[in-house]
């Protein structure tokens, strides 16, 4: 039987050809039409997609595709696809998690380090020949050393920067729907607070949280009102989990001193109010993107759907109820 896959978007090579070597491929969609229904036109007679966190998978591109029993997304988060849809047709869907948790910590340390410094306002000054000499009041910023952080979601990636502000003596206080254990608290000699008292604390916020609809608008126009004047806030996770509107308002009324944000709400459109802000450092969902982790992403894709159509569980199942509803054996390990 011939396997046909569709990868809506191109990724590195080591994991395309893992399914080229097995499969039938078929790579890309129209970016010119709506993007779902480019997806349609070309899903109907696949067994497998692998799209992009940015496609959505609902139910009508999943009824477009009788033949469908895999979906390999290519993202830790799966926010874009119909769980409870897969799971009543049941499709397995995947995800690719743990493999960037180390590059995303690294891009929101940066990004911290980065906006409590003014580096990319200093920088474009420079650049700009605006430079005339040292200045005693130019371009001052906020210390990093010894200030508190707050995590706000607490998993491998919140932790992954916990880890990483132990070395700057930072107090680290965190939220998360569920508490860490004993063991990671003391691991990162962190302290879970209460939402509202973690900002109230902080004098830098990063966000690694999923998107869910509790988090969906968790940082509003109150929380900013609760937070240090002198306070960053970084955004590594979804962009929805920031009010966007409220940002603006929040970066254009001095309410906080800047913001680093590498996903946005309505993504891939960036608000203009958004680019003119000098105290916003804006970059486009790059979190990830190092040679390795994106490779390895395609890797564990590829691997996902290899393990599905050999009978054995995928490396990462999100939907896991799928098998027992659908009466799906897979030889798990």
């Amino acid at each position: 039987m011939t396997v046909n896959v569709l990868i809506t978007n191109e990724i590195p090579a080591s994991g395309m050809d893992m399914l080229k070597a097995k499969y039938s491929v078929e790579l890309g969609i129209d970016y010119q039409k709506d993007r779902k229904a480019a997806i349609i036109e070309k899903i109907k007679e696949k067994d497998v997609i692998l799209p992009l966190l940015t496609e959505s998978i609902d139910s009508d591109i999943m009824d477009a595709a009788p033949k469908l029993k895999i979906i390999s997304n290519y993202a830790v988060g799966f926010n874009n696809v119909d769980l409870t849809a897969a799971t009543e047709r049941g499709i397995l869907v995947t995800n690719t998690p743990g493999v960037l948790t180390d590059t995303t910590a690294d891009c929101a340390f940066a990004m911290m380090m980065a906006s409590a410094r003014r580096i990319p306002s200093s920088e474009r000054y420079a650049r700009a020949g605006k430079f005339k000499g040292w200045e005693p009041l130019g371009f001052l910023g906020q210390d990093i050393y010894g200030k508190t952080l707050g995590i706000v979601g607490f998993g491998r990636i919140g932790m992954g920067m916990a880890k990483r502000a132990t070395g700057f003596d930072m107090k680290i206080l965190y939220y998360d729907e569920y508490p860490a254990t004993k063991e990671n608290e003391e691991k990162f000699n962190a302290m879970f607070v209460p939402l509202d008292d973690l900002l109230r604390q902080s004098d830098f916020i990063s966000l690694h949280t999923p998107l869910t609809p509790t988090t969906h608008h968790l940082i509003g126009r109150r929380e900013f009102s609760l937070m240090k004047k002198s306070a960053c806030i970084i955004n590594t996770a979804r962009g929805p989990v920031i009010e966007e509107k409220a940002l603006i308002e929040a970066m254009e009324n001095d309410t906080i001193f800047g913001a680093a944000i590498d996903v946005f709400e309505f993504e891939p459109n960036i608000p203009e109010a958004l680019k003119k802000l000098e105290n916003v450092i804006i970059i486009p969902h790059v979190a990830s993107a190092t040679f390795h982790t994106r490779t390895r992403m395609s890797e564990i894709a590829a691997q996902n759907i290899i393990n599905g159509f050999e009978g054995k569980m995928p490396v990462s199942l999100v939907n896991t109820e799928v098998l027992e509803k659908n009466n799906i054996r897979l030889d798990i390990k």
